[in-house]
């Protein structure tokens, strides 16, 4: 038994148009994702180096009807100045405190404990936000 073989069909097994496509979209598809991770890149960086303050309340710890003490923590850049917003809430959630604490310091990060008069017993305190005297918020 002889084996014969036959010469394969010219252009049959070659590149076809599909392969060519194939190939085209492929590139363009790799081309598109690198750009689209550019850009997601380049948002997230600006959106964490934009961030001028960063601050959270710790804990707090009810003292009397007539004070909460809160631990607060403000992150921010070395020269930074603003103030931050705390409320403080009754169990039925009335307001019974408000107040803004001021931050002047040359330094990056603050670690205080303050704290807040209330006019009836506290049952929670919440950081409203930090305003930075450029004006960026929180």
């Amino acid at each position: 038994m002889t084996a014969v073989r036959e010469a394969l069909p010219e252009n049959r097994y070659g590149r076809s148009a599909d392969q060519r496509a194939d190939r085209k979209l492929k590139i363009i598809g790799s081309v598109l994702g690198v750009a689209l991770l550019g850009v997601i890149g380049w948002i997230g960086y600006d959106y964490i180096a934009g961030q001028g303050i960063s601050a959270e309340v710790i804990k707090f710890k009810v003292v009397s009807d007539q004070r909460v003490d809160v631990h607060l923590e403000v992150r921010k850049g070395t020269d930074t100045k603003g103030y931050c917003t705390l409320r403080s809430q009754h169990e039925d959630g009335s307001d019974v405190a408000r107040k803004d604490f001021r931050f002047d310091g040359r330094t990056d990060r603050i670690d205080r404990v303050l704290s807040l008069r209330t006019t009836a017993r506290a049952t929670s305190v919440e950081l409203l936000g930090c305003t930075d005297d450029g004006g960026a918020a929180q």
